[in-house]
């Protein structure tokens, strides 16, 4: 598979990074000399020095034989354009990033479409999306839900008290005696690690599960966590994220937004009719604490300053807020959160990345979700008649020990497959797989 990927910022070194390990073809435009000498040294990719606007630029990437055109540029407007240009030049598919949410409008994008472009990737709709999942399930750094919740997986962290502290994973199957989920793979300290029998569970660890509905809140309870009704929640910084996380979240919470900048919070004011937008620095714990941040349940710093979101959440935590949420323009952030004592370190361009990344996967997949600091994925698989899952038990299949068949929805039902279960054709298989593996997994599913 041909990609060209225009932008070798955060989104586009992202995205190059992802798809070197799966063997793609791939090119990486930028006006940029020192940013692609960067990135050439660390990955095996091809490099083009130049604007991708220029027709001469797109055709010395031989853009008529590409399979898929991924525009990522800082630029709106270079995103629009090159997606068009490649489009008539012969790319098979484009993807735009856009930073315009009217444009995801439907007669906008309608529009867009017939001009060429066959997605639009916006990352500060898809970040407030995730900000506003996290909120309504308090207790999980982690929530994906598949096929409309028949199937969940999410990330819960073991409390020290928890009964699960100290003592194996097989040690612990008593609690599952209708097999009704299934403990996958745990992250602790920098490393995940996909579960077996024998893993041990510590405390503080983040535990990835996938269950059916029914038996979240056992999973909850046996954890050691409690969930907790959130109603308050402060936002700090009146970015585009913080407007649109607020915008989602205003009718079904009381939402206080805090921004320094006096204009900004005249303009935010007229457009959130429900949320209460304050004239403070952030960075003034006093003002804060006046404005009732000790009686918030929730707290998320969404500004464009990652060491201020950070240690604002740490000052909400030691005000005893239950759930933080901070956004982190340093992707080397990512793996702090649960070392520092905030719930969920979130990184829009991270998420950008994953959300396009689904587009490269082979196999009939369905669905694909990205973990908060983890390097792995979780991907919805839409069996194929004779691929190779179908041809012997999951247990004797020889999968690589870095995934795991978490779940399986047949005939619209979801459950959790064990040991001498067979996928047939037409199942949707829920994988979860850590990055390194994941182009081996699409070979039994092909």
């Amino acid at each position: 598979m041909k990609i060209i990927i225009t932008g070798a910022g955060a989104v586009g070194f992202h995205l190059a990074k992802m798809m070197a390990s799966e063997h793609q073809d791939i090119y990486l435009i930028d006006q940029s000399q020192d940013r692609l000498n960067h990135i050439q040294s660390n990955l095996d990719i091809f490099t083009i020095h130049g604007d991708a606007k220029s027709i001469s630029i797109l055709q010395e990437a031989k853009v008529d034989s590409c399979d898929l055109l991924i525009a990522v540029t800082s630029s709106e407007e270079t995103n629009l354009l090159v997606s068009i240009l490649a489009k008539k030049f012969g790319a098979k598919r484009t993807i735009a990033r856009i930073n315009n949410l009217e444009l995801k409008e439907p007669e906008n994008a309608k529009l867009l479409y017939s001009l060429g472009i066959d997605e639009l990737i916006a990352p500060v709709q898809l970040a407030s999306e995730e900000i506003e999942r996290l909120i309504k399930r308090s207790v999980f750094t982690d929530d994906h839900e598949f096929e409309g919740g028949k199937l969940t997986v999410f990330g819960i962290s073991i409390d020290e008290k928890s009964e699960l502290v100290d003592v194996s994973i097989q040690d612990s199957a008593y609690l599952n005696p209708d097999l009704t989920f299934k403990p996958i793979a745990l992250h602790r300290k920098d490393e995940t690690i996909i579960v077996n029998a024998q893993t041990i569970i510590r405390s503080h660890d983040i535990i990835y599960f996938i269950s059916n509905p029914d038996s979240i809140d056992n999973i909850i309870n046996f954890c050691g966590q409690e969930c907790f009704e959130i109603r308050n929640i402060m936002i700090l910084g009146g970015s585009s994220i913080g407007y649109q996380t607020a915008k989602m979240l205003e009718h079904a919470y009381n939402v206080t937004l805090v921004e320094k900048n006096r204009e900004r919070c005249e303009e935010l004011a007229a457009q959130l009719k429900e949320t209460l937008v304050l004239n403070i620095d952030g960075r003034n714990v006093a003002a804060l604490e006046t404005e009732g941040l000790a009686d918030m349940d929730a707290f998320i710093a969404v500004t464009a300053d990652s060491e201020s979101n950070i240690m604002s959440s740490l000052v909400a935590t030691n005000h005893n807020v239950k759930k933080t949420i901070a956004r982190v323009e340093n992707i080397d952030y990512i793996h702090l959160s649960q070392n520092i004592g905030i719930d969920t370190l979130i990184n829009k361009k991270i998420i950008a990345a994953g959300n396009i990344f689904k587009y490269v996967r082979k196999g009939n997949v369905s669905a694909i979700a990205n973990l908060h600091g983890v390097d792995a994925e979780i991907i919805e698989f839409i069996v194929k008649p004779n691929s190779k899952v179908t041809k012997k038990p999951i247990n004797r299949l020889h999968f690589p020990r870095t995934a795991n068949i978490s779940g399986v929805i047949r005939d619209d039902v979801g459950f959790i497959p064990f040991g001498s279960f067979q996928l047939k054709a037409g199942d949707k298989a829920v994988v979860f797989s850590l990055t390194e593996s994941i182009h081996l997994i699409e070979k039994y599913f092909q």
